[in-house]
């Protein structure tokens, strides 16, 4: 960072998602209540952690992490199942965090770490590199000078958060974070934490918005932004991505909430409950489960709404007539 001051440029477009988030923001908190909705709000924890998970790496499934969060027997390693349970931990006291305390920081990252790195809750003593295979593609600033950038890093939003809207502030926390690489492991969760953090600050429904499952959806792009902003040698990139990706995820959650309030045709609702969360169906095997014998009445008044409403994906959507087309609840 030049002169203690990220370097990012605020564009049309950039101020065009923080209206549109800002106005959705404003219809979910006036039309819903989260806090009165345990099951969403349970639901879209979990996605949030199985979704900062699977980015990293984790292979446990959503049902596998339900499964660990209820106390069930899991077969998988035990580091990934302690990932879990840590990331529950943290994202449990969200809003204890000081998004503006570097000592918040080391606490949470005590949390989100514990047992799985000997470095967990400081910063990072060795010299640290991104690698694509064997190739390294982005190496990390000097170990010596972490304190220094963080120290940096948070005197300015401390500095900005009268001045910077949440949402561009939040972002460029994020990439800035990725890049110094603060800690010899868990950056990437932390980021995405500490993101959800600031955000919660701002509008305490962001606790309960699985930003992160966003981000794993469009995992691909989200290190293609951070690379091309590292190339850049500024954030402008990565705040236009994760907005993008934030304004997407409130469309999503505003469905959610017409679900629970009953508002979708009940042909949508039978469909929906028959499929677990991220498995994929072919559509023969939601006719079985739903007794239906006709192929055209059921892409008619049951899977077709259900993709119009953002409940279920396509895992081909540029082919929607597919032979190996299934189809996702999300």
């Amino acid at each position: 960072m030049k002169n203690d001051q990220p370097p990012f440029t605020i564009t049309n477009e950039i101020l065009s998602y923080v209206s549109s988030i800002s106005e959705k923001i404003g219809r979910i908190t006036a039309t819903s209540s989260l806090e009165a909705k345990p099951h969403l709000r349970k639901n879209n924890r979990i996605k949030s952690i199985h979704s900062s998970l699977k980015i990293e790496a984790n292979s446990l499934t959503l049902g596998q992490v339900k499964d660990v969060l209820n106390g069930k027997t899991v077969l998988g390693e035990q580091k990934e199942i302690q990932e879990v349970k840590n990331a529950y931990v943290a994202y449990e006291r969200v809003l204890e965090i000081d998004p503006y305390s570097i000592q918040h920081l080391k606490q949470f990252h005590g949390i989100m770490t514990k047992y799985l790195t000997e470095e967990s809750g400081e910063f990072r003593l060795g010299e640290e590199g991104v690698f694509s295979g064997d190739q390294c593609i982005f190496v990390a600033p000097p170990a010596r000078l972490v304190p220094q950038l963080m120290e940096e890093l948070f005197q300015w939003m401390k500095t900005a958060r009268d001045v910077v809207h949440p949402l561009i502030l939040s972002s460029v926390f994020h990439y800035e974070f990725v890049f110094i690489h603060p800690f010899s492991d868990g950056n990437g969760r932390m980021a995405r934490l500490w993101h959800t953090a600031i955000l919660t600050k701002w509008k305490p429904v962001f606790e309960y918005i699985p930003i992160e499952s966003q981000i794993e959806k469009f995992q691909e792009e989200y290190y293609e932004a951070i690379a091309r902003c590292h190339v850049a040698g500024e954030s402008t990139i990565f705040i236009e991505f994760m907005l993008s990706q934030i304004d997407r995820i409130l469309d999503e959650v505003s469905v959610q909430i017409t679900e629970e309030n009953g508002y979708l045709p009940e042909t949508v609702k039978k469909l929906l409950e028959v499929m677990e969360y991220g498995i994929p169906y072919t559509s023969r095997t939601l006719m079985d489960k739903l007794e239906l014998k006709s192929r055209e009445g059921f892409r008619k008044n049951y899977l077709r709404p259900a993709v119009e409403l953002n409940l279920i994906r396509m895992t081909i959507p540029d082919k929607p007539n597919s032979r190996n087309q299934r189809y996702i609840k999300i």
